[in-house]
């Protein structure tokens, strides 16, 4: 049979279209934010799952949030992006906490559409990477203006930033429909590397090597994909490709690389595990380990809105899979390891849940 998780769920807060979630490390202590979709709060809780303070209670529209490297609380994070129709006044922020239950925000940069941030490390030197979902909009479900990819160089010290002070941002790459899907990626150096996932397919962006050379992009599929991991499930020293196709859809799947890039771009091109039931509305994914096993947890927010687990028998070669949760919803998910054991947080928008989930093997 393999092995089996063992899950206890605790609703630990409810957060109307509760959506973004990211760790933080604040004060000596870690931490994780919860932040809503719509106008609503943004909440810190410790990793027992209590609220410790409200970061923000609006504007909202919060898609990404992501710790600045080495700092005690402050944190990236989007504003104003309340839907794919209602993103076009989006920002990025600069919150810095004062000790005493304020946080103070600063606009790092106005990017309509942004929807994906990170901060990715490569040898000593700190780079923004925003992904925008669109660049422009004039009707409802319009998409005919694609999104883009920026980049720029972070200085250590973004005191100086503000309305009127913005960092300067350089496009990477335009012309990219439906720009959803981020992850960050360790590569093989242990640099930090970022997987992009758009209708035009799933690409890898790599930092420069230093201030004078310049980022590299490379396609990894042409599979029109709302999210994507790379991870080795099956154990044999490549990492798979893991998709949620196409944009908010209803297909999970692993892909191998084959033998070479395929004539339509990308080397992975083999599908080697496809899940039975279609999922509409995918949109959560962790891809790790859980219980030191390698897992991808996938939530979708449509149909049965199950949080589901899936992993690879090595006696039975073959994937096997197991729900955590029914009836959720869950938007993002966020894993961490406390005391030796393995929690998941999700975002269960659809109930407007925030829930915390002990996982046993």
């Amino acid at each position: 049979m393999g092995v089996r998780m063992n899950v206890t769920k605790k609703v630990i807060g409810r957060l109307e279209k509760c959506y973004s979630i990211a760790p933080l490390h604040y004060n000596g202590n870690d931490h994780f934010l919860v932040a809503a979709e719509k106008s609503n709060r943004c909440i810190l809780f410790d990793t027992d799952g209590n609220e410790k303070e409200t970061v923000w209670t609006e504007p909202g529209g919060v898609m990404s949030m992501v710790q600045v490297p080495g700092s005690n609380g402050i944190f990236l994070a989007t504003h104003k992006f309340y839907s794919p129709n209602d993103g076009a006044d989006a920002y990025i922020v600069i919150v810095t906490p004062h000790g005493d239950g304020t946080w103070e925000r600063r606009t790092l940069v106005d990017l309509p559409f942004v929807h994906r941030f990170d901060i990715l490390t490569k040898n000593g030197k700190q780079y923004l990477i925003a992904c925008t979902l669109k660049s422009a909009h004039a009707y409802k479900d319009d998409w005919r203006t694609p999104g883009k990819i920026y980049v720029a160089e972070l200085p250590e010290d973004l005191s100086s930033f503000n309305d009127h002070h913005q960092l300067q941002l350089t496009v990477l790459q335009d012309g990219l429909l439906r720009n959803h899907g981020y992850g960050r990626i360790e590569e093989a150096d242990g640099s930090d590397a970022a997987l992009v996932s758009c209708a035009n397919g799933i690409f890898k962006a790599l930092p420069p090597e230093n201030s004078s050379a310049q980022w590299k992009l490379e396609q990894l599929s042409p599979l029109s994909a709302s999210d994507a991991l790379l991870l080795d499930l099956d154990g044999d020293g490549t990492k798979e490709l893991v998709v949620l196709s196409p944009f908010h859809g209803d297909t999970f799947s692993i892909l191998h690389a084959d033998e070479g890039p395929s004539p339509e771009g990308g080397a992975y091109t083999k599908t080697v595990f496809e899940y039975p039931e279609k999922m509409p509305f995918l949109h959560a994914i962790y891809g790790g380990t859980l219980g030191g096993i390698p897992y991808v947890v996938i939530g979708h927010r449509k149909g049965k809105r199950n949080l589901v687990a899936v992993t690879y028998d090595e006696k039975a070669a073959s994937y096997r899979t197991q729900i955590i949760d029914e009836n959720c919803g869950s938007a993002n998910v966020f894993h961490f390891v406390k005391g030796g054991k393995d929690f998941i947080v999700s975002a269960n928008r659809e109930i407007d849940e925030i829930a915390l989930y002990e996982i046993d093997i």
